[in-house]
């Protein structure tokens, strides 16, 4: 695309922003790709080491959770992906999704964007709009797992909003007084995963789980959970537990959730 060269992530310049993380990432930029967790999926099968970071211009045929489509424009958003190794296998990662959701939280209200809220597992709004998503993929074994946490933003609102989509749209220029430049809004964005993928290997969600309470957006709210778009419960949504698993007050008492599309229930 003719507008790609100017406004493509200069990894050098990025660099010179990325704080403490800045040894430990190694940024790749390109104009354009399918998908940036699948690209990036692929370098870490070809040995691509973990702080692998994969930016894009343009995404055409990104994917969101349950397989919503996630385009990106690089007029209206910042999508990426990060390679990160933990130690421990599978188990070692329930509630990562939310764990990264902290960490964009952080790094937007240091761009000064207040009152960004997360949905359980893996969306990031702001006024039960959603500014952007999270896309947790993995590969492990009993020793170690490699993830690759794709990230999307809405920086400015989109022209279509993805087939699917259960929530209106939101975008950070909505919120700002002036977007930030590109390259300090990912660099921020970097540090802060950097600093939770840190407390994440040392203590799970567990370690996080206040600060995840602190900014959901449905807490103590009328919530239905659906399953293959059939509502499988309705409640109060209680939060997390210790290890991501979403709590709902039913009629039947306080029930755990570790996967399914939840949706608020008009009062």
């Amino acid at each position: 695309m003719s507008d790609a060269p100017s406004l493509l992530i200069d990894p050098l310049r990025l660099h010179a922003l990325l704080e403490e993380a800045s040894g430990r990432l190694d940024v790749v930029a390109v104009a354009e790709c399918a998908s940036t967790n699948t690209a990036l999926m692929r370098r870490a099968a070809a040995g691509a080491p973990s702080g692998t970071v994969l930016v894009t211009d343009r995404q055409t045929a990104g994917r969101g959770s349950r397989g919503r489509a996630w385009a990106a424009s690089p007029e209206a958003s910042l999508t990426f992906s990060v390679l990160w190794t933990f130690p421990g296998g599978l188990t070692r990662l329930s509630g990562l999704s939310l764990a990264v959701g902290v960490a964009v939280v952080r790094a937007l209200a240091r761009c000064g964007a207040a009152g960004v809220m997360l949905k359980w597992p893996n969306d990031i709004l702001h006024g039960d709009a959603k500014l952007g998503g999270i896309l947790v993929e993995l590969d492990a074994d009993d020793a170690a797992a490699r993830v690759v946490v794709g990230i999307g933003l809405n920086l400015r609102l989109p022209a279509s909003i993805g087939e699917g989509a259960a929530l209106p749209p939101a975008a950070l220029d909505r919120i700002v007084a002036a977007l930030p430049d590109r390259h300090l809004l990912l660099a921020r964005l970097l540090v802060e995963l950097a600093r939770v993928f840190d407390r994440f290997s040392a203590d799970g969600f567990a370690g996080l789980r206040d600060e995840w309470h602190a900014c959901h957006a449905w807490q103590e709210r009328p919530v239905r959970l659906l399953r293959d778009g059939r509502v499988e419960k309705e409640g109060v949504c209680a939060g997390a537990d210790a290890d991501g698993a979403l709590l709902v007050r039913t009629a039947d008492g306080l029930e755990r959730c570790l996967s399914g599309d939840v949706s608020l229930r008009p009062r």
